[in-house]
């Protein structure tokens, strides 16, 4: 669990997951031309495959090679398990 806190905490690595939840199964060059265009991130392509290994590592992302390609495929499954972990309080009832 403490992964995928350190996951999230970083800006770049959060602006990966956004840009994941707008389209699954990006390249690394997608991803950086997505932060790039869109971020206005210009961290260099070791820099964001650093941070996709911080994200695998978190389970937040999986790869699936195809080819001389890598894609990239987020898994919210970690976050989930987060939101499970403490569940919702029911609402406070009014006294009559």
């Amino acid at each position: 669990m403490g992964d995928v806190f350190k996951a999230l905490a970083d800006p770049t690595r959060r602006a990966i997951l956004d840009e994941l939840t707008d389209r699954d199964g990006q390249t690394l060059f997608e991803l950086c031309a997505r932060l790039v265009g869109r971020h206005g991130l210009t961290s260099s392509r070791q820099a964001v495959s650093q941070h996709v290994d911080v994200l695998e590592a978190a389970g937040l992302v999986t790869r699936r090679r195809e080819g001389r390609y890598t894609f990239h495929h987020l898994d919210t499954r970690p976050l989930r398990a987060l939101l499970d972990r403490w569940p919702q309080p029911p609402p406070p009832q009014e006294q009559v």
